[in-house]
Order: structure tokens, then C-alpha cells, then sequence
């Protein structure tokens, strides 16, 4: 019989079969790898950054987090033996609740008896000074200030330390020492508002101040009945004054705006003129403090341009910083800060450190202005992104 000359081909059954198992195969093999090795962190592997142009290595990684988080989470979950609170801080999430202390302070305990009989008297404000030993005739003039009611915490810039026993409240004060840093480096790091929740109200104090018309409590009680979360005592008028604004007024108890120079201020209820104070002497509410603290900077040490950026922290800002006139001090104005810098390139110590003062002021000014930008940038994006 002839053939038609049309070629018929006929696969056999086992040819038909094989894309079919091969296909099988590669997905076990693929699953038995895939459980038998741990995740992997893209940020962990030693790969130039050129080639992976396209990846945003960071939100990977967010993403690998929140997703290993939540996937322990739900093992915990199904687990009822073991314990898994996702309302726990980062890395508490295997406490029982109950047993999670958020927040500590600077009481000092005793090492024997009950511990709910420690204390016969709970600070409820808290009060920090950078000193060096020269200007302890200062301070404790200024520590007869404050009344038992006080957590008193001395910053020590010189090392010198167990010379202030000679004084009697030097032994119910905490002293922390690190050599030549600033008050605003041991307020990033020592006065984390988890750690200062227990006061309502945090004095961060300059060494050189003159205390005669002044009195802690009844500060206190000013602040309070003008509502003032960021505020400062008066400066007395011929001494150490530099802006308007921390001038003490003799007729009244608290003022919170000022006129400056001309051109100064743009907007009278903004700093200069308003919703400002130095940082020679602020006093800070439990809330407020909660605020700045995060806006002051690791590497800026100095807190220039901080005073100017505190209104940001409070709503309405010109009604809720103020100077309180009645309650005064006196700025001595003794520069021990700058004796503690180094002579470089034929300058004074001194010279130094006010160089550094005003590029940190400017570096600060910079970030925020980047901060903002970025911020509003990103709101912009997140509502053209609902809208669409």
C-alpha cells in the first residue's frame, strides 16, 4: 500500500510523559531546598551595590522583618504553650505583659529591706548640672535651690567625681563622669525620656548660674498656672543677655513674647519674638521633653540652633513657651566650656570650640530643612498615590 506522502509521526507513550515529570521534579526539588536552608539576607551578602541598581535593599529588608515577624507571631499563636505578645516592645514579644517595665528613673534604692519601703520621699522633678569642680561653690548654691523633691544628677566634664563628698547632698546625687563632653551629649544619652518618665518636670542646667531670686517650687507653681511646657527662668537684664526675649520683666510673672531688632522676626509668634528660649537654663514637662529629646542630635553636641527649633515641639508653641520673670537668675557667663577645647593652628582653645558651636548650628539648620523637605515630599506622594 502506498504511502500519501504525508509523514505522520506518533509519540510514544513515555515521550508524552517526560515534560510532565520533569516539571514534578523541579518543584519538589525546589521545595526541599527552600526548607532546608534559612533566609537569607540580601544586606548580608558581600555584593557590589552595582549590581542590584534596581533593588531597595532597605525595604527588603523592612519587609523581611515584619514578614519573620509576623510569621513567628502566627507559629506563636498556634503554639497556646508559649508565650507571643505583639503589643510588647520590639523584642519583648515572649514576656507576659504584665511583667514588661517600660520605663525606669534615678531613684536610689537601698540594698536590703522591702523594696516598696525604699523611698521615704519619691522625687517628682528632676534637675541635671555639667560641672567641673572649679565652680562647686556655684552649684551648690544652686543645689540649696531645690528641695528634697528634686532627683539631683551631676554631668562631671572634668573626671572629677568623689571630691563633691565634701558636700552633704552629694551623696543622694547621681554623678556621671566622661571627660570633656557637653550637656547636650549627656542629655541624648543618659536622660531618655523612658528614663526621666517619672518626673514632670526636667531642669537642664549651665554651672554658671546665679540663683539668689530663685526658688524651685514656686518656679514650679508658675510654670503650672501659665500652662508652660518649655520655659525658663528670667535673665537679669545687665548680665549675659542676648536676645530680647529671656530679658526679665519687673512688672508681671511670666511673659512669652518680646519685639526684637528689625528684621529678626518674621512672624511674632515665632522665635526670636516668640515660642523661644536658650538652652543656658530650660525647663522641660515630661511631654515636651519626650519631644526634643528625639529631635537633639548624636554628633551635635553643643545644641546650637536647638532653642530656635523648640516650638516645634509644643501646640500652640507662642502660648506654651515662656520666660518666667518672677522666678530670675543671673548668667555669669564664666567660659569653662571653653577651656575645654584643644589649641589648633595657633588658636585658643576657646576659639575652637565657638567655631564648632557655629558649624553645628548651621549642620542642625541644614538637617531639619532636609527632615521637612523629605517629609512633606513624601505626603505629597502618598496623596497623589490615594487619589489615583
Amino acid at each position: 500500500m502506498k504511502n500519501s506522502g504525508r509523514s505522520v509521526m506518533v509519540r510514544k507513550p513515555n515521550e508524552a510523559m517526560r515534560p510532565i515529570v520533569t516539571i514534578f521534579v523541579g518543584l519538589a526539588f525546589g521545595f526541599l531546598i527552600g526548607i532546608s536552608f534559612p533566609t537569607f539576607s540580601l544586606t548580608k551578602l558581600n555584593l557590589p551595590y552595582g549590581l542590584l541598581p534596581s533593588i531597595n535593599v532597605s525595604r527588603i529588608e523592612k519587609n523581611n522583618i515584619s514578614l519573620s515577624t509576623k510569621s513567628e507571631g502566627g507559629q506563636h499563636a498556634n503554639d497556646k504553650s508559649k508565650i507571643w505578645a505583639p503589643s510588647n516592645p520590639r523584642g519583648a514579644e515572649r514576656l507576659p505583659p504584665g511583667i514588661v517595665q517600660l520605663e525606669s528613673d534615678y531613684y536610689l534604692r537601698r540594698l536590703y529591706g522591702i523594696p516598696s519601703e525604699d523611698l521615704v520621699v519619691k522625687p517628682k522633678y528632676l534637675v541635671s548640672f555639667t560641672v567641673g569642680y572649679d565652680q562647686r561653690a556655684n552649684i551648690d548654691a544652686n543645689i540649696k535651690k531645690f528641695s528634697e523633691n528634686f532627683t539631683i544628677l551631676l554631668f562631671h566634664y572634668d573626671g572629677r567625681t568623689t571630691e563633691w563628698d565634701e558636700f552633704e547632698w552629694s551623696r543622694r546625687a547621681i554623678h556621671v563622669s566622661a571627660v570633656k563632653q557637653t550637656k547636650w551629649w549627656y542629655a541624648k544619652r543618659f536622660l531618655h525620656p523612658d528614663i526621666v518618665a517619672a518626673y514632670d518636670y526636667i531642669f537642664i542646667w549651665d554651672e554658671d548660674l546665679g540663683v539668689e531670686h530663685f526658688n524651685a517650687e514656686e518656679y514650679i507653681k508658675l510654670v503650672r498656672k501659665h500652662g508652660l511646657e518649655i520655659s525658663q527662668p528670667g535673665l537679669e537684664p545687665n548680665r549675659g543677655l542676648t536676645w530680647q526675649m529671656t530679658k526679665r520683666r519687673g512688672d508681671r510673672e511670666v511673659h512669652k513674647e518680646t519685639e526684637e531688632k528689625p528684621g529678626w522676626c518674621s512672624d511674632p509668634h515665632l522665635p526670636p519674638c516668640a515660642a523661644f528660649v536658650e538652652i543656658m537654663a530650660p525647663v522641660f514637662s515630661r511631654e515636651a521633653w519626650r519631644c526634643v529629646w528625639h529631635m537633639i542630635q548624636n554628633d551635635l553636641i553643643h545644641g546650637w540652633g536647638l532653642d530656635f527649633a523648640l516650638q516645634k515641639c509644643v501646640e500652640p508653641a507662642h502660648e506654651k513657651i515662656g520666660v518666667v520673670d518672677a522666678q530670675w537668675i543671673v548668667h555669669q557667663s564664666v567660659p569653662s566650656l571653653g577651656k575645654q577645647g584643644q589649641a589648633e593652628s595657633g588658636k585658643a582653645p576657646w576659639q575652637g570650640v565657638r567655631e564648632r558651636c557655629r558649624r553645628e548650628w548651621k549642620m542642625f539648620q541644614n538637617r531639619m530643612t532636609k527632615a521637612e523637605k523629605a517629609y512633606n515630599e513624601s505626603m505629597r506622594i502618598g496623596i497623589a498615590e490615594n487619589k489615583s
